[in-house]
């Protein structure tokens, strides 16, 4: 496994090129953008070729592949209909990134209860969504993952797993964060549940107060109550050999940005080891 970071992780001001050679000289193998509104390092639904040209030179100049395209603005939009020409558009600016990147897959979020949007409304709407662009999706060749994120809509293990299945596409499956689900479940559970359907995983780290369900705060990876030592052999064991995410954000205002995302490498390197 390799180590890769989010660029939501690096300081907001950074321009690509700034981005890219600090990313790189921590000594990470790879890294995720983003597609969003505005940023100095972000991709937006306005980007051009030339400038993801500009990007991909980068990218070569520091030797630091882009392995995954996140975004923050799928909001409601798979599992509203009145919402759907906004994520196609979305989707396809996400795998048109990937595509001119060399980036093997993207993150997606169905989901957006409330009001007249029952979960199973929404459920049903998202998978229509995706079904209604599988045939461009595996056109890509591209890996699209849904993720887990704190939106109330994947549960359980059971309920991103039986959403993939009624998908039923070989490029359609789940981009697993690690640690979006501690304060309620436990990590390797989802890893043994959701198997060979993980494409791309996220990694993060959550620290209870106590037992399940009883609070806790955000901390840097190995800090906080994921098992490492469980979660990746059960990645291994499903058939993951790619690369591990960090979405982490920086706390401590002593430390430079630079010993940072050297001490953020330093803990994804840890954790990759107990796949050896």
């Amino acid at each position: 496994m390799k180590k890769s970071l989010n660029a939501w992780t690096v300081e907001g001001s950074l321009n690509f090129e700034e981005t890219f050679a600090a990313v790189s000289a921590a000594g990470f193998d790879g890294i995720e953008l983003n597609v969003d509104g505005s940023g100095a390092h972000s991709i937006t639904l306005s980007t051009t070729k030339e400038e993801f040209a500009a990007i991909r030179a980068l990218s070569e100049k520091y030797n630091l592949p882009v392995v995954s395209i996140s975004t923050s603005l799928w909001g409601s939009k798979m599992g509203h209909p009145d919402e759907w020409d906004a994520g196609r558009e979305l989707i396809r600016k996400q795998l048109e990134a990937a595509a001119e990147l060399g980036a093997g897959g993207i993150l997606i979020v169905p989901g957006g209860m409330g009001g007249d949007y029952t979960i199973a409304s929404v459920r049903k709407n998202s998978i229509d969504f995706l079904k209604s662009m599988k045939a461009e999706i595996e056109e890509t060749g591209i890996f699209v993952g849904v993720e887990n994120v704190w939106n109330g809509f994947f549960l359980s293990p059971y309920d991103m797993a039986s959403f993939v299945d009624e998908v039923d596409s070989p490029k359609i499956g789940a981009y697993l964060d690690a640690g979006n689900m501690l304060a309620f479940s436990v990590s390797e559970y989802w890893v043994e549940i959701l198997g060979s359907r993980i494409g791309c995983v996220h990694v993060k780290d959550y620290k209870r107060n106590g037992g399940l369900n009883s609070g806790g705060t955000w901390q840097d990876v190995t800090h906080g109550s994921a098992n490492w030592k469980a979660i990746i052999p059960e990645l291994k064991k499903a058939g993951f050999d790619g690369y591990l995410t960090g979405e982490v954000f920086k706390a401590d205002d002593t430390m430079s940005w630079e010993d940072y995302y050297k001490k953020v490498a330093g803990e994804i390197a840890e954790i990759c080891t107990y796949a050896e």
